[in-house]
């Protein structure tokens, strides 16, 4: 069975809307866009368009060229020091000279939303994303009360359903598998990572309950995976002009119990949890 992440993303986008309506001060979102990749700025229109939905001012600061790291910095702290940015994001991934973790130590704790930074108050979204497709799957009796995933509240219930599943996450990239298995970590659940440099990955694959995967290439084959997987994809390629996951559905379909597509899995989903990040930013902070 296909999970639709759209459907699913469209129900907690009718709450956020809510919720926004209960913030009376201006929530805005700067997002750093270094180059010109057709996925990166596809990705960007497609948060442009939700703050839209959501009444919220969305800057967007494309730098076609990489500039120095200095430059960037105070391109940042521009935004920073801006009252009415509740939040910011970069667009990962960033050309090499730009790409290290201290270039988020510009952005203070409240701002950076995305939860790179250490004893952040956040939890990556695509974390949360995944996590929303798992307790749809494994917790059938809440199937039709879709709602946000609450960590502290969910923990017992995360626990619970996954002690027993044989969990792989396929990739290890800080925007994909690395904060995957943050999230999973963070709430003590087990689970093995692979990635390219793994000796004989298919062995794991074949006995796994659960597949994530996050890798932008096409890594499962049908004949690597047991009858009644849960394959969840969040890497995304271009194939002939489309986007696919890091498998192909049509191959996997019958052989997995549950299976999320690309576009329309998890992506949709981890924007709203990006907005719901960025407007819990909002009343933390100081008007």
């Amino acid at each position: 069975m296909f999970i639709d992440g759209k459907k699913i993303a469209n129900t907690l986008l009718a709450i956020l809307k809510k919720e926004r309506k209960t913030i009376k001060r201006r929530v805005g979102l700067s997002v750093f866009l270094v180059g010109n990749a057709p996925e990166q700025l596809s990705f960007v229109k497609i948060k442009s368009e939700m703050a839209k939905a959501l009444k919220i001012d969305f800057k967007l600061i494309h730098l076609a060229k990489t500039p120095n790291f200095i430059d960037f910095a105070n391109l940042l702290k521009k935004e920073v020091f801006n009252r009415d940015v509740t939040g910011i994001i970069i667009q990962q991934p960033l050309p090499a000279q730009l790409s290290t973790d201290s270039i988020y130590d510009y952005i203070p704790l409240l701002k950076e939303i995305e939860g790179h930074k250490r004893k952040t108050e956040f939890i990556f979204p695509l974390g949360l994303a995944v996590m929303t497709i798992i307790k749809y799957i494994y917790d059938g009796k809440r199937k039709q009360d879709i709602v946000f995933v609450d960590m502290k509240k969910d923990r017992i219930l995360f626990k619970n359903i996954l002690k027993s599943k044989k969990i792989v996450i396929v990739g290890r990239g800080m925007t994909g598998g690395m904060p995957i298995g943050k999230t999973l970590g963070n709430l003590n659940i087990n689970y093995i990572s692979t990635n390219s440099t793994t000796v004989d990955p298919e062995s794991y694959f074949k006995t796994a309950d659960l597949i994530i995967t996050a890798t932008g290439k096409k890594v499962i084959e049908p004949a690597m995976l047991k009858h009644g997987v849960v394959l969840i994809n969040t890497g995304v390629r271009k194939e002939n002009g489309k986007l696919k996951g890091d498998y192909e559905e049509k191959e996997i379909k019958d052989i997995a119990s549950f299976y999320t597509p690309t576009p329309g899995g998890s992506g949709p989903i981890d924007v709203v949890y990006l907005y719901k990040n960025l407007i819990d930013a909002a009343k933390m902070q100081k008007e």
